[in-house]
């Protein structure tokens, strides 16, 4: 009997080293993300914690701190992740752009058509590996991009005034932008008025006219309650990819052994997958509740699509001749972009026939 154990205990040893799963050490990492367990960085979390703590045989354990727990804003937990007090965050163009601004290029209007095009060009990894080389350098190897996925859906402007069908119709509005240059900009550009405000602020702002109008995707804007602030007309324009960034200490994923940086990059391919799905799924309750909340919905005409993209043309050279980094990220993307593009039209037309 006890031969056979022994015998039974050393198959294991030996299946478990030929595996190559490091076991010896145990990692724990810490995760946060600023929002709450409705928003999509919550759900990309738990996938996220799921798979790695499973395709670790446990090697790997994930805690998540979700809201303020860790850090209070995009800059303060952009610091944790640097020196090391946060293992993973989760951050937005406009929250990173104090450190990276070149990130804001996801800020830029019009560059990709639709969610097919913003996730092949997202999953290729050729653009995200550009961000991550230039994020890398310019932290002194601190901050790893590891993937970039969505929070919220696409930008779109709401407001409590009228319906806005062409740029005019911005003329003079105020509108609510983070605080960012590049938003800044694209409002000022179409002839409306700019006013940053943060993002607990924005419900009273807008009931107290402070702002008019606002730039987010309709998840956010009903899982404010902002129609209870009388925001009553939403445009989907869809000017805007709400790209969540993931970011990681470099440090901390470069001790592990190859072995579990691979269930980590996977881990994160994972998350990415979900917070594509989860806005899409969220935004069509938020839509009928936008609705019945007396709200209407505007999808502008082929035609006025063209004039909000001729419009905002000053922003790209605005982008390029202001922003570090600018026209490297904004080849890269556009070069991304078109490859995309190209790939799916063909499929497309290889489906239709």
């Amino acid at each position: 009997m006890l031969k056979k154990t022994f015998a039974t205990l050393a198959a294991a040893a030996v299946l478990a080293a030929s595996a190559g799963m490091a076991t010896a050490q145990d990692y724990t990492l810490r995760a946060t993300a600023t929002s709450n367990d409705q928003d999509e960085d919550y759900d990309g979390l738990v996938i996220f914690k799921d798979y790695v703590e499973k395709a670790s045989n446990g090697a790997i354990a994930v805690e998540l701190f979700i809201g303020t727990q860790l850090c209070g804003n995009g800059t303060e937990c952009l610091q944790g992740v640097a020196d090391g007090s946060i293992d993973i965050f989760v951050t937005t163009s406009g929250g990173a752009a104090g450190i990276f601004p070149y990130v804001q290029v996801f800020d830029l209007p019009y560059l990709m058509r639709d969610d097919r095009v913003a996730e092949a060009v997202l999953t290729n990894g050729t653009f995200t590996r550009t961000l991550r080389d230039m994020a890398l350098e310019n932290s002194g190897g601190a901050i790893r991009i590891m993937t970039i996925g969505n929070t919220g859906g696409w930008r779109n402007f709401a407001n409590t005034q009228k319906r806005i069908a062409q740029p005019s119709d911005l003329e003079g509005m105020k509108m609510r932008t983070v605080v960012a240059d590049l938003p800044q900009e694209l409002v000022k550009t179409l002839g409306g008025s700019p006013t940053p405000i943060p993002w607990p602020e924005l419900f009273t702002s807008l009931q107290t006219g402070v702002v008019e109008g606002t730039k987010n995707g309709v998840t956010d804007i009903m899982n404010m309650k902002f129609t209870d602030a009388g925001l009553k007309y939403l445009t989907l324009d869809g000017h805007a990819y709400m790209a969540a960034i993931w970011v990681m200490n470099n440090e901390r994923f470069q001790s592990m052994p190859d072995d579990l940086k691979r269930v980590v990059v996977n881990g994160f391919n994972e998350l990415q997958q979900a917070t594509f799905a989860s806005p899409k799924r969220k935004q069509l309750a938020a839509y009928q509740a936008f609705s019945d909340a007396g709200g209407e919905i505007y999808v502008p005409t082929p035609e006025e699509m063209a004039a909000f993209s001729e419009a905002v043309q000053p922003v790209y050279d605005w982008f390029a001749s202001n922003v570090e980094g600018g026209p490297e990220v904004l080849e890269a993307l556009r070069e991304s972009v078109a490859a995309a593009e190209e790939e799916i039209d063909a499929q497309i037309a290889a489906d239709i026939q």
